[in-house]
C-alpha cells in the first residue's frame, strides 16, 4: 500500500474499512500529520489488490466502516513495531540492500521511491513539472511543495534529468544572447 500510494506508515495504519471506496478507487486519509484529511485516488491495480485483501479479511473479522483496515492478531490496530518486524523479514528474504545513507532500506524509503518515480515518469511524458508537483504535494499530504521537492534531492536519475534540462536551457539561452 505504501509503495503504491506514497502514504506515510501512520496514515496506512490509521485507515479504517470505511476509508476505502473501491467503487471510486479512492482512499480517505483522515487527520494526517498536519491534522488535515485528503482523498487519495488509487490505481486500478491497487484497488483490485485491496478488493482481494478485503475479501480475505472479511473471512476473519468484521469490515464495519469504523474498524481498522489493518488488524493485529487481537483485532486491534496493527502496531507499528509489527510492521517494521515484518518489513525487516521481507527485506532480508528479498535481499534488499540500501542505496542511500541508511544501513538498511526503511519503510519510509517506499514513499521516497513513489515520489521520485512519479516525477521521473512525468519527465518521460513531458508533463509540466511545476503544476504536477503542486498536485503531488497535495496527494502525499505535504503542507508545502518544497517538502515534496526535498524528496528529489540526491537521486542520480533525477539529477541526470535536471542536468539535461539545464544543458538544453543553457544552449537555448546561449543562442538568444546578443552580445
Amino acid at each position: 500500500m505504501i509503495a503504491a500510494t506514497g502514504l506515510r506508515l501512520s496514515e496506512a495504519l490509521n485507515l479504517h474499512c470505511g476509508d476505502v471506496d473501491l467503487d471510486q478507487s479512492v482512499l480517505t486519509v483522515r487527520n494526517t500529520k498536519f491534522r488535515k484529511s485528503r482523498h487519495v485516488p488509487i490505481h486500478p491495480t491497487v484497488a483490485a489488490a485491496l478488493n482481494r485483501f478485503m475479501v480475505v479479511r472479511a473471512r476473519h473479522s468484521a469490515t464495519h466502516p469504523d474498524v481498522p483496515l489493518f488488524l493485529s492478531s487481537s483485532d486491534g490496530m496493527m502496531p507499528t513495531r509489527t510492521v517494521h518486524w515484518v518489513f525487516q523479514r521481507l527485506r532480508s528474504e528479498l535481499g534488499w540492500i540500501a542505496r542511500g545513507a541508511y544501513a538498511q532500506p526503511r519503510i519510509h524509503d517506499l514513499r521516497h521511491t513513489f515520489i521520485c518515480r512519479r516525477v521521473l515518469l512525468w519527465h518521460e511524458h513531458g508533463t509540466d513539472i511545476d503544476n504536477a508537483m503542486a498536485a503531488l504535494s497535495t496527494y502525499v499530504g505535504h503542507a508545502k511543495v518544497s517538502d515534496t521537492y526535498w524528496y528529489l534531492t540526491g537521486v542520480p536519475d533525477l539529477m541526470a534529468v535536471a542536468g539535461k534540462r539545464f544543458e538544453q536551457f543553457a544552449a537555448t539561452a546561449g543562442g538568444n544572447h546578443h552580445g
